[in-house]
């Protein structure tokens, strides 16, 4: 038998043989790293050390956030200190003041740390919570006010207690004017807030946590002073300041028409001697004495070293909120 023939030929439809080459994956993309002895650095690349201006900017962003959750953070930190305050029941926040510190005092010769006063909190800031009556505002606290704005960087906030009602308008602005950057507690050292509230006694609360409420006006002076200035080192000195501390508070300032005239004469005698209370400087007992003093109205015949003392008191400067309440 013959072989096998097709049953038909079919030409071929294109000429020669063709080759394909097939590709190895879907789509290529350029390196985006920079390779050596490579002209052509990809975009965002590092050339010669240098990043590319796009990289920097996006660095600069993400310092710029960076700085910003620090900030957040410490603003939380504080509304967690002011929610935690057993009088965080606020109604109305007046106002608020910042002072810069002072580089030095000249009240004061000594220093004061705060640190070493109050012990480290890692930079958060220290609130002085205090609870006051409007029908008894606390000079004494006011003056010290003033004087601890200048030493530190002071944020000051007044707010009413829904227990009060009727507030005049001296003792919303008492401790001044609201300043632009009391959004940012991280930028002060002490948190001075006043609350009027309906207690029977000044109290004053402050952020430790093991630390008991302090009452009466003379033991909260006596703490903020500390902040200014050390006692004196003399034990008699030191016993001398507080005797007239107490003397003003119990017997000048709620003592009888009787007593206020005996403490008149008893300061007439200690200022014929000194040009202050405790000696050649001006002291705490000069500060609480004045506001008692002021607090008490005008005494028919004050006597002449009483007069020339509440003259020098007064050129100081420092008791200006402590008037400005009275009038």
């Amino acid at each position: 038998m013959s072989s096998a023939m097709p049953m038909y030929q079919v030409k071929p439809i294109c000429g020669g043989d063709i080759k394909i080459d097939l590709p190895t994956c879907m789509y290529k993309l350029p390196n985006i790293h920079a390779q050596q002895g490579n002209s052509c650095t990809p975009e965002h690349a590092f050339q010669n050390g240098e990043v590319d201006p796009a990289v920097k900017a996006l660095e600069a962003r993400q310092d710029e956030i960076m700085h910003k959750l620090y900030e957040l953070k410490a603003a939380v930190e504080g509304l967690a200190k002011t929610v935690t305050t057993p009088d965080a029941d606020l109604d109305l926040t007046v106002s608020s003041s910042f002072s810069s510190q002072s580089s030095s005092s000249t009240t004061f010769k000594g220093t004061a740390d705060l640190d070493t006063l109050l012990g480290k909190d890692l930079g958060a800031l220290r609130d002085i919570v205090i609870n006051a009556n409007p029908a008894q505002p606390p000079l004494t606290l006011l003056v010290l006010h003033s004087l601890l704005c200048q030493r530190y960087r002071v944020l000051s906030t007044v707010h009413v207690h829904s227990s009060v009602t009727g507030v005049p308008p001296q003792l919303m602005s008492c401790l001044g004017p609201r300043h632009a950057d009391s959004y940012a507690r991280q930028m002060f050292q002490l948190g001075f807030t006043l609350i009027w509230k309906n207690v029977p006694k000044l109290q004053m609360k402050f952020s430790v946590q093991n630390m008991c409420p302090i009452e009466g006006e003379a033991s909260v002076a006596r703490f903020l002073f500390k902040l200014l200035a050390p006692y004196p080192s003399d034990p008699a000195l030191a016993t001398l300041v507080d005797s007239w501390v107490d003397t003003a508070f119990f017997q000048l300032a709620e003592g009888s028409a009787k007593e206020k005239t005996a403490v008149l004469r008893a300061l007439n005698s200690a200022l014929g001697r000194n040009p202050w209370l405790a000696g050649p400087e001006f002291s705490l007992a000069d500060i609480v004495c004045y506001c008692c003093v002021l607090q008490s109205g005008p005494a028919s015949s004050t006597p002449t070293n009483v007069q020339r003392w509440l003259k020098s008191c007064e050129n100081l400067g420092h008791f200006g909120p402590a008037k400005l309440l009275l009038q």
